[in-house]
């Protein structure tokens, strides 16, 4: 078991398994790189002490019922309750993750494939 998916079932667990979990499929945690980015950026900030587990999984939960019936969209509202909790927390408003969102949109259409993108 990979150490994201390790660090999922901990936060499950810590949660009463509230925490709503990604489809399953193969053991992949993650299909694309921004979802681990995401989910590494929660786990820092719940480090940091900006949320509990509890409180992150009925933010989740709240999202995820609101996503795709099959889940193929769990990132997507993984990201949107990040955003909302930086925004409820005061870490940083709406217009600042859209400014910074669309300036990485900007920077990775001009960065070549393969290249880091950098703002």
């Amino acid at each position: 078991m990979s150490s994201a998916a390790q660090t999922l079932q901990h936060i499950s667990v810590v949660c009463g398994d509230q925490l709503p979990l990604p489809p399953r499929g193969d053991e992949q945690v993650f299909a694309s790189p921004w979802q681990a980015q995401v989910f590494a950026m929660t786990v820092s900030l719940h480090e940091r002490g900006l949320f509990s587990w509890p409180e992150w999984a009925q933010l989740l939960g709240r999202h995820v019922a609101d996503g795709a019936s099959d889940g193929s969209d769990y990132y997507e509202r993984w990201a949107d309750a990040l955003q909302e909790m930086l925004v409820s927390r005061q870490v940083a408003s709406a217009d600042d993750i859209a400014r910074t969102t669309q300036a990485w949109h900007d920077a990775a259409a001009r960065t070549p494939h393969g290249q880091p993108i950098e703002l």
